[in-house]
Order: structure tokens, then sequence, then C-alpha cells
């Protein structure tokens, strides 16, 4: 996974973009159709966007799925791995931290 987004006009396999926007704790990312809520905030420059246990930043480490390191609440359901759930058009994200309430 990689933030960095190739634009449309250098495509070399000619993909569109489909402008995104979400939500992250009240403050509007944009992103394009098809990328993981993970692409979305490695794409706007965020690289961490949970704390673990001792406080520690944590983002996106697998990137697959198998650790749990990128999660994150999207409208009511908590712990989604965000890289692993596609970003919606109006996604409501909220970060989160261990040791939360839930």
């Amino acid at each position: 996974m990689s933030p960095r987004r190739i634009p449309a006009a250098t495509d070399a396999v000619e993909r569109r973009e489909t402008p995104l926007t979400i939500t992250v704790d009240g403050e509007p990312v944009d992103g394009i159709e098809g990328q993981s809520i993970a692409g979305v905030l490695l794409a706007s420059g965020r690289r961490a966007w949970r704390t673990g246990r001792s406080g520690a930043p944590r983002g996106v480490f697998c990137g697959i799925g198998a650790c749990f390191d990128c999660l994150v609440t999207v409208g009511p359901e908590r712990d989604v791995r965000a890289c692993r759930r596609r970003a919606r058009d109006g996604d409501e994200v909220r970060t989160q931290a261990r040791g939360e309430e839930r």
C-alpha cells in the first residue's frame, strides 16, 4: 500500500478518478473511489490514527488485514480494519485509542 496517488492524466492504464470525501474526526478528507480508508488516510498525509496501550502511534502495519493496527470506527461500527474497508463517499470515520470505552 502506498500513500502516493497516480494522477489520472498520467496513468498508463487510463484509470478514471471518481472523487469522494470522508470525514475523519470531523475533518473532511478527500479520496478517490476504490481506495481503502487506510489509503485515503495515507494519501492525506496521515501515518498514524490510533494509539496502542503504551501510547505509541499506530497506523497501517501489514496492510492486508492480518494485524489490527489500523482499526477505526466507521459510523456506528467499531474496530473496522481501515486497510480492508473501501472508503465510501460520506463515511464518518473516528480514530480509536486502546483502552477507550466501547
